[in-house]
């Protein structure tokens, strides 16, 4: 697999909120499978949010102001990698948008140009192989909506998947069907939000898979939440996590 950019030598992590106050497992593997290539991870411990409850809520000054701090804080030159399409999606493409006609609007394009969703990340800059050690498992995936329709980075978080010669990755039947988390809007429309994530919990159940992979921690709490509900029976895991369990033959 050749890598269509050239490999740096530095790239920040960019930690997001859900990872730090939730899924801190999915992050350390994410941070480890980058600098089992060679690459150093420069983790700014001024990093917050990305901006994007705010700007979905209809608040964009708050968001401006949050996404001002973040162009300052990753200021150097390097790619930032995102381990969600959803907060890379927010900073790649809705930070150019909040800045313009302003002064910023430069520095916050240059900013954007520079994010990575993680499992972009890994196929397209760093061409990693992986070899797999674990047990025989079925899993499915689970495309958040931003990773799909704004980053467009699903093709390559499944090109992971497929590496792994012991994982058989079964498709859902509405794998496009938001999970209906959606930040805010699980808040504001529960029911709405509930009927998406049952439908998405039998899709899953449907297909016999024993974990459900994907690449943003707010679906996955959301679907976990729910089939735990439910009685299972799968598991639902961060790409990173499910990958570096596999190489360890965990």
């Amino acid at each position: 697999m050749t890598p269509e950019f050239t490999k740096p030598s530095d790239v920040y992590f960019f930690g997001t909120c859900l990872i730090d106050a939730f899924f801190p497992d999915a992050g350390l593997a994410a941070i480890r499978l980058i600098e089992r290539e060679g690459v150093r991870v420069v983790f700014p411990p001024d990093q917050s949010c990305c901006g994007q409850p705010a700007y979905n809520s209809g608040f964009p000054d708050e968001a401006r102001a949050v996404a001002r701090r973040q162009i300052q804080v990753f200021n150097r030159g390097i790619p930032i990698v995102v381990p969600s399409g959803s907060c890379a999606a927010m900073m790649k493409h809705h930070y150019p948008a909040l800045f313009t006609e302003t002064d910023d609007l430069t520095h916050a394009r240059a900013f954007a140009s520079r994010v990575f969703e993680w499992s972009e990340f890994m196929i397209r800059v760093l061409g990693v192989r992986y070899e797999d050690r674990g047990r025989p498992i079925r899993v499915t995936w689970h495309s958040s909506c931003h990773a799909l329709r704004e980053m467009k980075v699903i093709e390559y978080s499944k090109q992971l998947l497929r590496q792994l010669g012991n994982v058989t990755l079964a498709e859902l039947t509405n794998e496009r069907e938001c999970c209906g988390f959606g930040g805010t809007f699980s808040i504001k429309h529960p029911a709405l939000s509930g009927a998406l994530v049952n439908d998405k919990v039998d899709d899953i159940r449907a297909t016999g898979a024993a974990r459900v992979i994907a690449g943003d921690c707010g679906c996955l709490m959301n679907i976990a939440g729910a089939a735990q509900l439910r009685g299972g029976p799968f598991q639902a895991q961060h790409l990173a996590e499910f990958i570096w369990e596999r190489i360890h033959g965990e």
